[in-house]
């Protein structure tokens, strides 16, 4: 690696959404910096596997009530 072309790669403390808080190297910031998660695999749908449904209807019911009046079936 060639000297002062990178940035410095340090410990700094992360805290997930839960409180819960873990030491990683990083880039980030300054030595001992702290990093506050809002979203974290603990939370999100993506990892969680929960999702919210939206009262609204999904993209195909969408599309039917602005399109209802178009051609096709009756």
């Amino acid at each position: 690696m060639k000297k002062g072309i990178h940035p410095d790669y340090h410990e700094i403390k992360v805290v997930m959404t839960d409180g819960t808080e873990y030491t990683t190297r990083s880039t980030l910031g300054k030595p001992g910096a702290v990093l506050k998660l809002e979203v974290d695999p603990k939370t999100h749908p993506a990892w969680t596997g929960v999702h919210r449904l939206l009262g609204s209807g999904g993209q195909l019911s969408k599309f039917q009530s602005r399109f209802k009046g178009l051609g096709g079936k009756q």
